[in-house]
């Protein structure tokens, strides 16, 4: 079992001790975008913290439905003991209970220790695979008592976003043996039903509003930080030695529900985990590797909510698959998803689903761009992203070259022409070719359209209008991945086209972005402002790590010289060099104060990718220094989300993890280094047995 934290029973938390309790988090996630999380101490710190946020077909989304539930051990003498405690939350909003002693990974799910009177409680957690269902396990595994388990559900029904203080409605429930059955009257959710599986179990009938509830997380945001929940009563059971409890709550119907024990639901993920690790690497791996792998399958999902596309994907022999860009608040984002591809799908083994992610995203192709993002519980997709398109032809030659699927490839031409087309003609958000040098142009007033995003109201923080260095690396790349697939076809004259605007591109860009001074390179250039912007940011990687570099291989080391010194930190590259007067060393503060320093100095885990792609272009044969670059994240697989990658960090010592706990791009990028930089070959390479059977989908 992998172990996160220890503490002897009984004894004073100390505050190093209480902090990692209360700050550390865990994920749990179940194929469909829902997912199960709170602290390892036990206390709701965030808006997003509950025992199953339920991915619903839309409008609905994903929706909180089991906030808590509230966990006591009744002794044989009549003492009452807390495992957790809203209780008995203090002025910070943190409840831990004295009696913990460890806490876990065991096969990536997370495992709760509990030593009271010599006697060892052990919790576990799951959520099958493909529903909407929490089973959460009592056990004890040494001592010879026999105990009476307490366990009260706290709800407070809401949309993931929505407030914490959002009114508690009246509830009308049903009772029945030992299941409740919850309604929330004022909406068409669907019920929560909730029941309990275990030797001499009991049901008490016994409403109750718990409330103040303190959220520090929210507080320390900005945010509304405090609220009400409401339970209906609670469910008793007897534990003993070789007894145990099971807890379930599910959307799902009681038949679903009902379908699997709860040993056989276990069997069945643990069984699945095994599967994703060999499926990846069928030799041996390491602890590292197998974290990533099971952190990597957290993001990769059937959205559930677009039951349209589900139909559509099925009657053409597809699936319908999409990747959360990051737990708890990201929805599936077209730049993270195309990022993502690679590390989360070909480098685990799981090509089949590469191809319904392409295959989904070209469905919703619209004026030569794929969608920027899609909103929670809506089935269209926002477009405005001028680097998200591009991606998608990085994530193609990516794909095709792991499994050589050329049918997938011919499917998807004529969509990689209209989107060339698009862009040389001019499409949305002023996102054009400029004919006098074949550069890329984007930007509007009032959009944030690079992958530095950051907007609060009408303040575009960083809106890095007109040619940004990136998006004309990614163009450069996209014209010559096509101009080959073309040329491989046959389609001479279409692809001696495309090579003379790829010529022109990569000569008027070594010419206009080279900044001699600095021996980097500019990061925009002909701005709204007019002039060349010498911010010193890690966009200027990708004119050297994409397949299809378009900065002159001379001047190739003194950029990543240039990054290694000013941008490169244990996990990952900050957006922007300290001593620019845009610097900001911490992610802090309020929403405004967030978004000042989102891209103006804090560092990026994903960026580690890029970064390490450029080195072994100029150090092709030092692998152990790249290597090297990804040690800083064994010892955050440890912190903020356990098992997982933060997606930001500060962007000096302590380097503290901030935003999402557990981010898509972050995880997928490290993971895919660690691969590459193993010596041992990715994925598919490992089984060439799969790659008919991939080709002839």
């Amino acid at each position: 079992m992998k172990n996160i934290f220890r503490h002897a029973s009984r004894t004073p938390l100390s505050e190093s001790d209480s902090k990692h309790l209360n700050e550390t988090e865990w994920l749990v996630t179940n194929g469909l975008g829902g997912y199960a999380s709170g602290t390892i101490g036990g206390s709701l710190t965030r808006v997003f913290h509950g025992y199953l946020i339920a991915a619903l077909p839309s409008p609905l989304g994903r929706t909180v439905m089991l906030n808590d539930i509230l966990e006591q051990v009744a002794l044989p003498d009549g003492r009452i003991i807390p495992l957790n405690g809203l209780q008995k939350a203090d002025d910070k909003g943190f409840a831990a209970s004295e009696y913990l002693t460890h806490f876990g990974l065991e096969l990536g799910l997370p495992v709760w220790t509990y030593e009271i009177e010599g006697v060892t409680l052990e919790k576990r957690l799951l959520l099958p695979h493909g529903q909407n269902t929490t089973y959460v396990n009592y056990r004890i595994s040494a001592g010879s008592a026999s105990w009476k388990l307490q366990l009260r559900p706290a709800v407070n029904m809401r949309a993931h976003e929505t407030p914490v203080n959002t009114p508690v409605e009246t509830y009308s429930f049903t009772v029945r043996d030992h299941q409740y059955e919850l309604f929330k009257s004022s909406n068409d959710l669907p019920p929560l039903r909730i029941m309990i599986m275990a030797e001499h179990a009991g049901l008490a009938v016994e409403c109750a509003c718990i409330r103040d509830v303190v959220y520090a997380v929210e507080r320390s945001r900005g945010y509304i930080w405090k609220g009400d929940l409401w339970s209906p009563g609670f469910f008793t059971a007897e534990i003993a030695p070789g007894r145990e409890a099971n807890l379930i709550a599910s959307t799902e119907n009681w038949d679903v529900m009902s379908a699997l024990s709860p040993a056989q639901a276990w069997d069945a993920e643990h069984d699945r985990r095994r599967r994703l690790l060999m499926e990846a690497f069928p030799g041996a791996g390491g602890e590292t590797r197998d974290e990533l792998i099971w952190a990597a399958n957290q993001f990769v999902i059937a959205p559930v909510g677009r039951q349209e596309d589900t139909a559509r994907a099925r009657a053409a022999g597809d699936e319908i698959r999409t990747v959360i860009a990051g737990y708890h608040w990201f929805t599936d984002w077209g730049r993270d998803t195309m990022i993502s591809l690679e590390g989360l799908t070909l480098t685990t083994g799981r090509q089949v689903e590469a191809s319904y992610i392409l295959r989904t995203f070209a469905h919703y192709i619209r004026h030569g761009l794929i969608p920027n993002m899609f909103p929670e519980g809506k089935k269209e997709g926002l477009y405005h992203t001028a680097d998200a398109t591009l991606w998608f032809f990085h994530a193609l030659h990516r794909y095709v070259e792991n499994t050589g699927d050329l049918h997938l490839l011919k499917q998807l031409e004529s969509h990689l022409l209209d989107i060339v087309g698009h862009h040389l003609r001019g499409t949305l958000f002023n996102i054009h070719v400029d004919h006098s040098d074949a550069l890329l142009v984007q930007g509007q007033e009032g959009y944030q359209l690079t992958w530095m995003d950051a907007k609060v109201g009408d303040w575009v923080v960083t809106p890095r209008r007109g040619k940004a260095v990136e998006i004309n690396a990614l163009w450069y790349n996209a014209l010559r991945l096509l101009e080959g697939w073309l040329r491989d076809g046959g389609r001479t004259d279409e692809a001696n086209g495309l090579a003379e605007h790829a010529d022109r591109a990569k000569a008027s860009f070594n010419e206009k972005f080279w900044y001699a001074d600095g021996g980097y390179l500019y990061d925009v250039i002909e701005g709204e402002s007019g002039g060349r912007d010498p911010a010193c940011r890690p966009n200027q990687l990708f004119a050297i790590s994409l397949e299809h570099p378009v900065l002159n291989e001379d001047r190739w080391e003194s950029v990543l010289q240039v990054a290694k010194k000013k941008l490169l930190t244990p996990v990952g590259l900050r957006s922007l060099a300290p001593g620019d007067k845009e610097f900001k060393a911490r992610y802090d503060g309020d929403l405004r104060a967030r978004d000042a320093a989102y891209h103006q100095g804090t560092v990026w885990a994903w960026l580690i990718g890029p970064f390490i792609d450029a080195w072994l272009k100029v150090y092709p044969e030092d692998l152990e220094t790249a290597r090297g670059f990804l040690d800083g994240f064994k010892e955050h697989l440890h912190s903020a989300c356990v098992g997982s990658i933060s997606e930001i960090f500060d962007a000096e010592p302590p380097f503290t993890p901030r935003g999402c706990c557990a981010q898509a791009w972050s995880v997928a990028e490290v993971l895919r280094c660690y691969a590459k930089t193993s010596g041992l070959p990715e994925g598919i390479e490992e089984k060439p047995e799969l790659t008919s059977l991939v080709a002839s989908s």
